[in-house]
């Protein structure tokens, strides 16, 4: 393997592994009548790498600027009962064969509606800001799904119902409070130093308005031209300092039951990424200076087959890649007392160290033509039987 001259393909990549999770995922959420497809695109950084392969610039974490990492884009689906990973791609505008983002998108949405298409389950994309679209809503509403997205650019041209084209922000003035909502949020109120976790009231409010679309409007100039019927809905937390958020949907909200609804499906979003941060914080990316993309691909892939385990997503103990992450992490397997965080974290730097070392090997004989030759007697003995 340092030598690079084995040709056999390995189950443990992360094309395998991910399509594994997806085939999974449908088996879960078959006989769901609804499900929500929650998309996250995110960043892995990797803040003081310079030599691993295919980086790009990525926003830093807190503050201005950018630092070097990675993209990722993963899908969860949720119904009533049950949850599973529908997508996951780690990807670099560095690495060959990159077209754009929006192509990387594109390629989401088209797995995602192709994996869910057999289950004939009433599907909802639920996108943050970044999906704010109309090239995104196009593929949805192409695939006969609904959607409720993070608005972010507020002053699209729109046309209300019996109205003049305008800009979506014109619209406030009209927003409808239809619903108050007892919940629990992370946020700061009145003279508190830091947000906390504390009961809140949510206003929702929303408006109807149409939006007009093209149908493959990338690749298609000349695409068929549609008009979509949506709902601008306004999310207010009384007495708290973060601003209000504005949602697009084309899902109905003229009753209090839609509006709480949507609400719902929006905090889902948030409540879900739990599971997106251990495939980001439990690989120890500033422990390793050395990786091929490859296999950063592999390890944020068995990243997800461990949110998998411990966030439901179809996983169990008889997943031979939870036994091994397991056996790394130094946890023994018992039916009664599953593996935790701290075990699977430990089995994946384990696998993160594996590939480094192999990197670095492999670098050391491109550079000097061989290994050292006690080194390379050791690396060469038989495996144990």
């Amino acid at each position: 393997m340092v030598h690079g001259e084995t040709t056999k393909r390995s189950l443990l990549d992360a094309e395998a592994l991910i399509g594994r999770l997806q085939a999974r995922a449908v088996e879960q959420l078959r006989g769901e009548a609804a499900i929500g497809a929650l998309v996250d695109g995110s960043d892995l950084r990797k803040p003081h790498a310079q030599a691993m392969e295919g980086l790009q610039r990525v926003k830093r974490l807190h503050g201005e600027g950018t630092v070097p990492g990675y993209r990722t884009l993963n899908a969860i689906g949720v119904g009533r009962q049950r949850r599973g990973l529908l997508y996951h791609r780690l990807f670099s505008s560095q690495a060959e064969g990159f077209l754009s983002e929006s192509a990387e998108t594109q390629a989401a949405l088209a797995s995602v509606g192709a994996a869910l298409a057999p289950l004939g389950a009433e599907v909802t994309y639920v996108f943050d800001s970044e999906f704010d679209d109309v090239a995104v809503w196009s593929t949805v509403w192409t695939q006969r799904h609904h959607l409720v997205c993070r608005v972010k650019h507020r002053d699209r041209l729109v046309r209300p119902a019996a109205a003049a084209v305008c800009h979506l922000y014109d619209l406030a003035p009209r927003l409808a409070p239809l619903a108050r909502i007892e919940t629990q949020m992370v946020v700061r109120k009145g003279k508190q130093p830091r947000p906390k976790l504390q009961p809140v009231t949510a206003v929702v409010a929303a408006v109807p308005l149409v939006v007009t679309y093209r149908e493959e409007v990338r690749t298609r100039p000349d695409g068929a031209e549609h008009e979509r019927q949506v709902w601008l809905v306004e999310v207010r937390l009384e007495g708290a300092h973060e601003e209000p958020w504005w949602l697009i949907t084309d899902r109905p909200v003229t009753t209090p039951e839609e509006a709480a609804e949507i609400f719902r499906m929006d905090r889902q979003r948030w409540a879900i990424e739990d599971a997106f941060k251990i495939g980001k914080q439990c690989l120890g990316w500033e422990d390793v200076q050395v990786l091929k993309l490859a296999a950063v691909r592999t390890l944020a892939a068995l990243g997800w087959v461990a949110a998998g385990f411990l966030y439901e997503l179809g996983v169990t103990l008889e997943w031979a890649e939870v036994r091994l992450l397991t056996r790394l992490g130094g946890g023994e397997l018992r039916p009664n007392r599953p593996p935790g965080k701290l075990v699977l974290t430990r089995g994946l730097r384990r696998l993160l160290d594996l590939f480094a070392a192999q990197a670095i090997l492999a670098d050391e004989v491109r550079q000097h033509g061989e290994l050292p030759p006690r080194l390379a007697a050791l690396l060469q003995q038989a495996p144990p039987s």
